[in-house]
């Protein structure tokens, strides 16, 4: 009896042990999940790409301080936007490792325009419309900040070239081989070929959208900006773009699938936020941002 007591003891002893290696193991994930960029963007010359976007954005500073559109660097909401991108640019790397080496850069342009960029090699802009027509809090800038800013860590804009290079061509050759089976005319069969390609490069755009949004607000989390602020964000901006063309037909994915996917991921988005403000998601107050102006 005894000999079976002990033998019970240790199995559960083993059990357990076992149960504790296999515990340790377990690694909870630390934020969005870093996928390594394709391979094939190599295709494409990053060189290249960033030379031109560094003339780009410098001939854009130039115009617009000529019209008198370029904010001036002493002023209060310049000063925000790049406190903003100071805490949150030591995480861009996690996504890029060139990013270490980027030499940020943020200006604000005096136009009404609701919206921002981020060129590749890391040139933000911000349009002054977006601040004062969506009224937005500083977490809500960082969510902004964070999407664009994902575009070119990610290096979309060299991933998207190539894309629409090659589904023009496969569409083109496509519609020729279909020409020449049916006997159909090449130039309807091209046409065809040719609103194919478009729309896969749309796709591959929404594509893209997605997993900025993602990232953007990891970065944000990461630098102590509260990832709600993303939900509340799309919902102001869903307010002021109705009457736009369906999801499908569109390079951005509608407002209500880019929210149901931002709350899919609150679980590993709110453990960063809590980490970086010294606090348990449990603990964090709940969100409110300041609604948008009225049109």
């Amino acid at each position: 009896m005894k000999i079976k007591k002990i033998a019970l003891v240790v199995s559960l002893s083993v059990f357990t042990s076992v149960a504790a290696a296999k515990d340790a193991q377990v690694v909870v994930q630390d934020g969005i999940e870093v996928k390594p960029i394709p391979g094939y963007y190599k295709l494409a010359s990053k060189e290249k790409i960033d030379h031109e976007a560094s003339l780009q954005y410098a001939g854009m500073l130039q115009k617009a301080e000529q019209a008198g559109a370029l904010v001036p660097d002493d002023h209060p909401q310049v000063r925000r936007l790049r406190a903003i991108a100071a805490r949150m640019m030591p995480y861009a790397s996690r996504w890029n490792p060139d990013a270490a080496q980027w030499k940020w850069e943020v200006n604000l342009f005096n136009s009404k325009q609701v919206n921002a960029f981020c060129m590749p090699g890391g040139r933000i802009g911000f349009f002054s419309g977006i601040l004062t027509t969506l009224k937005l809090t500083d977490d809500e800038v960082a969510a902004i900040m964070g999407h664009e800013v994902a575009h070119a860590l990610r290096e979309h804009s060299r991933g998207q070239m190539l894309k629409s290079t090659g589904t023009s061509v496969l569409a083109r050759l496509a519609g020729a081989g279909a020409s020449a089976w049916f006997g159909i005319d090449p130039r309807v069969t091209d046409t065809i070929a040719q609103y194919g390609s478009q729309a896969a490069s749309l796709k591959f755009s929404r594509d893209d959208e997605r997993e900025s949004d993602l990232i953007g607000l990891d970065l944000a989390a990461r630098a102590g900006f509260d990832p709600r602020a993303g939900i509340v964000l799309w919902k102001k901006m869903a307010s002021l773009n109705k009457g736009q063309p369906p999801a499908w037909m569109s390079t951005h994915p509608g407002g209500k699938e880019r929210i149901a996917i931002m709350n899919q991921h609150m679980n590993v988005l709110l453990p960063l936020y809590a980490r970086a403000k010294g606090t348990t998601p449990a603990r964090l107050p709940p969100y409110r941002g300041a609604p948008a102006a009225a049109r």
